[in-house]
């Protein structure tokens, strides 16, 4: 067996979550590999919708485990509130979540850290949910970092002061930066204790395990494609690699072990924080779009900006990615507008470029758009891709012809049953 892969090709809030809960039936283990609680995966069924952070999206659904793997960075506070949102609705948790021994800890100085470098960049800063992500990735790659598995040690509190000790000298460097450790130390080590109830593994040995025993896998990316930490629209991204590559790394699977490649991707596109977004639209239209999508952060409640679909990004993250599938989200969305425009390509300083190039930052980038016919139609009572109105099957159809990969699935409203099979080509 091959794990498959779903991640977002865009700037991430594609609306991975419902896929992934979607097509949970289908696997018997739901694995995230990198990222941490900067993630937001909206996931809406029987009239209530629910926000995971850290926890897969496959956890609502009995039979089938979900694997923290060892790319993600955990707040075991963050995590408990999540789990405490969870209690109502009796899951055994115990038996459907696992967590990967390798995984790192995002400590209170973590986001302390985070809170004063954003805040020392002023208007240069990048948009930072404020989570830990970045300083406990940094502690991870300079071998300072604790994990899962250090909360077992008998010298963990040992290992937890020196870190701590580490941070508070580079705190001090921050001038006016006040805090007060003391009011945050005592809920995360009462959390990590709540963390040591659930079931730590070595994840790379049961992945791999697990796909000699025939269990079929999927991969949950979170963030998008172009907040890659290589790939993206860097210094505007994430600490982490967020594409396919990310999963051989954050769970341990051999390149050779890679299936399907599941791209999913906004029927329009957004962007939360500071960086370039080429066809963002800071006009009525691009409020429009926020309005009607209710374009506003899971995680950090911020407005996201909004604008028409882009191919030349959209065409690197598929190449980037090897996407062998792709989903088309918030379709809906687009249901008022009589024309959709697609930019097809750039002009950067009078040259034309179909392609996503390595600096979009510090020049004038120049979208240049087809129109499309919109199908200014109600696509939210759809039950069945062959009923949708010819204009959205044409959209459809313009899109794969331009990024030549099938669009499998159609999303056409939050709830997992407003999710439309395109049975032409799935």
């Amino acid at each position: 067996m091959k794990v498959d892969v779903l991640l977002g090709l865009q700037w991430g809030d594609e609306g991975k979550g419902k896929i992934v809960d979607v097509l949970t039936p289908q696997y018997d283990i739901i694995a995230r590999f990198q990222g941490g609680p900067n993630a937001g995966h909206t996931l809406e069924f029987e009239g209530i919708k629910h926000v995971l952070h850290t926890i897969p999206s496959g956890i609502f659904r009995d039979g089938v485990i979900n694997l923290i793997g060892n790319g993600v960075v955990i707040d075991p506070v963050i995590f408990q509130q999540e789990l405490d949102k969870l209690a109502p609705y009796n899951l055994d948790i115990k038996s459907r979540l696992v967590i990967s021994k390798k995984a790192h800890l995002i400590l209170p100085t973590h986001r302390l850290l985070d809170a004063a470098s954003e805040a020392a960049k002023g208007k240069d800063k990048i948009g930072s949910t404020l989570k830990g992500i970045g300083p406990t990735y940094m502690d991870k790659t300079g071998r300072n970092g604790l994990r899962v598995g250090d909360i077992y040690s008998p010298n963990f509190k040992e290992k937890y002061t020196s870190l701590v000790n580490k941070h508070k000298n580079i705190l001090n460097h921050f001038d006016d930066f006040e805090y007060n450790l003391g009011e945050l130390e005592g809920p995360w080590l009462a959390a990590v204790e709540k963390l040591k109830e659930l079931p730590a593994i070595d994840s790379e040995q049961y992945i791999n395990d697990a796909m000699k025993n025939g269990k079929k896998i999927l991969a949950e990316g979170a963030q998008g494609t172009m907040l890659d930490i290589d790939f993206g629209t860097y210094p505007f991204v994430t600490s982490s690699n967020t594409v396919t590559a990310g999963t051989c790394t954050g769970l341990g699977v051999a390149p050779t072990k890679i299936g399907d490649v599941i791209g999913i991707f906004k029927a329009y596109c957004t962007r939360v924080g500071s960086g370039p977004f080429p066809t963002e639209l800071e006009d009525e239209v691009g409020e429009e779009i926020r309005k009607s999508g209710s374009e506003f952060g899971a995680t950090t409640g911020r407005p996201r900006r909004c604008g028409w679909i882009d191919l030349p990004q959209l065409k690197y993250a598929i190449m980037i990615n090897g996407v062998t599938k792709l989903s088309m989200m918030k379709a809906d969305v687009l249901d008022g507008f009589d024309t959709i425009k697609a930019c097809t390509h750039y002009l950067i300083d009078g040259e034309r470029y179909d392609y996503f190039p390595y600096d979009v930052s510090d020049v004038e980038v120049v979208p240049v758009y087809e129109e499309i016919e919109g199908w200014n139609s109600d696509l939210t009572t759809l039950s069945s891709y062959n009923d949708a109105p010819a204009a959205l099957k044409n959209y459809v159809e313009y899109l794969e012809r331009n990024l030549e990969v099938p669009i499998t699935v159609v999303s056409v409203g939050p709830d997992r049953s407003q999710t439309l099979n395109n049975k032409v080509l799935a």
